[in-house]
């Protein structure tokens, strides 16, 4: 069982930066193995993939944050981080941190969300 805690959230404005961490609980072997994920839910919309760091550290992103998102993860620490600049009221949304274990393919593992507000 892996256990996901979130924080790094607040309001900034806009042209701001922000890093998100996700910290997890568990053994280091296990969150080795495991794909991390940021996704983000903003109000009245539907949860959105934000960024992916697989285990062996190749990432991706959704084309709204390229270039400005950075998804990078510490082993020894058990945590992923995101950080986020040039950040615009679009951004706001809550946050959310997922652990995807083999066999790959789904989230299995949720945080309970952190909140990120841009003001204009």
């Amino acid at each position: 069982q892996v256990q996901l805690v979130e924080s790094g959230g607040g309001l900034v404005q806009a042209g701001g930066s922000l890093r998100l961490s996700c910290t997890a609980s568990g053994d280091m072997l296990t969150f080795i193995i495991n794909t991390m994920s940021w996704h983000r839910q903003a109000p009245g919309k539907q949860r959105e993939l934000v960024a992916r760091i697989s285990s062996s550290g190749s990432t991706d992103y959704a084309d709204s944050v390229k270039g400005r998102f950075t998804i990078s993860r510490d082993n020894a620490k058990e945590t992923a981080y995101l950080q986020m600049g040039s950040l615009n009221p679009e951004d706001t949304a809550v946050y959310y941190c997922a652990a995807d274990k083999p066999p790959y393919g789904s989230d299995d593992y949720w945080g309970q969300g952190t909140q990120v507000t841009v003001s204009s």
